[in-house]
């Protein structure tokens, strides 16, 4: 007996429907990862340079991988509801990229056990909540060496954010680093209370450089202190990415971090069913700290210095926070040949000598 039209459309309306569903199954087993971010995206700065990270996440993993982000995002109950709409619209690995962000990381994550967050720059971990933040505080000391090297004044400026131990660690790298060069400097310190606030951050650059700082840095997102020393014809040193673009002449160098390779890793683990919750702090030796290219306005000498303090870093034979090390007051916070530990480092909660004010409560 022969196949009649109406069996062979049959037979074609099926396979149709089962490379339906199969390209449906494809599509539902990609990694569906979402990224949440404290500020705009824009092209420099601490989520610009996440940004970077996803983009060469999607490009190393191609179409194992769909990426979602959301910027912008205040801490706080907000960061919380756009956690979990994540997590609900089934991303399986989130990323959650501000410290404020950590509580509501976890409390999100005890909803959606089978979901896997990582956290920035926290410090508390849950069974499906790992934390990863990078060694900043060591390209700080390497740009205080530049500051105490290039300043006229010996009065160095610093833009803070908030008082955490990330935040307090830069400051004291960068003052080292300095004054391992220039006994003599100082380093000013004025606090915005936000990541994120262009018009804050160049109000207090320009109250630093009225009060005799010719070397800025800042601990904040926006581009604003290193447009203002190119204003007003000082020095600045960026943080989180290159901003020389925004300062040709002001622009000495910049910390910046670098993301790429730790979400490519986090990515693959989960793909592959590896992925463990861990607690990953990384820096120069493992190329995810670097310091943006020096000025050319910057001798050579303190070039090559700046070039070997990098290699002794990484491998272990300096240490930022190496002793004898004093504290504001004075008193001794770490004995000669000894160094702070990782534990003292994530609960730092002073300023070291020759930092000038009080740190708020």
């Amino acid at each position: 007996m022969g196949i009649t039209k109406k069996q062979v459309v049959s037979f074609f309306v099926l396979l149709a429907c089962m490379a339906g569903f199969s390209m449906s199954a494809l599509a539902e087993e990609k990694l569906k990862v979402g990224f949440v971010y404290i500020s705009p995206i824009g092209d420099a700065g601490w989520t610009y340079q996440h940004d970077l990270g996803r983009l060469e996440m999607e490009k190393a993993l191609g179409d194992k991988i769909e990426t979602k982000y959301i910027d912008s995002v205040p801490e706080g109950p907000e960061a919380e509801r756009v956690i979990r709409d994540l997590a609900k619209s089934g991303h399986d690995l989130i990323f959650t990229t501000s410290f404020g962000y950590m509580n509501p990381t976890l409390k999100v994550a005890k909803m959606f056990p089978n979901v896997k967050f990582e956290h920035s720059t926290g410090y508390k971990t849950a069974k499906n909540v790992g934390t990863y933040m990078c060694r900043f505080y060591e390209a700080r000391y390497l740009s205080g060496i530049v500051a105490g090297e290039m300043t006229k004044s010996n009065t160095l400026g610093y833009v803070a954010a908030f008082p955490i131990p990330e935040v307090i660690r830069g400051i004291n790298a960068f003052t080292l680093g300095a004054k391992s060069v220039n006994p003599d400097v100082e380093v000013k310190v004025i606090w915005v209370n936000s990541w994120f606030d262009p018009g804050k951050e160049r109000e207090a650059s320009e109250a630093l450089i009225t009060q005799g700082c010719d070397v800025i840095t800042h601990h904040t997102d926006s581009t604003a202190p290193t447009m203002t020393a190119e204003e007003k014809g000082v020095f600045s040193i960026a943080y989180h990415s290159d901003m020389s673009k925004y300062g040709p002449k002001a622009h000495l160098t910049a910390a910046t971090h670098v993301y790429g390779d730790y979400y490519v890793k986090i990515a693959k683990a989960v793909l592959d069913g590896t992925w463990k919750s861990t607690s990953e702090w990384s820096g120069l030796n493992e190329g995810s700290i670097k310091l943006a290219p020096l000025n050319p306005v910057v001798p050579a000498d303190v070039a090559a210095h700046v070039e070997a303090s990098t290699k002794a870093i990484a491998n272990g034979t300096l240490h930022p926070f190496q002793g004898p090390l004093k504290d504001q007051s004075g008193k001794i916070v770490v004995e000669a040949g000894k160094s702070l530990t990782d534990d003292d480092l994530l609960g730092m909660n002073y300023y070291v000598e020759g930092v000038l004010g009080k740190m708020p409560k």
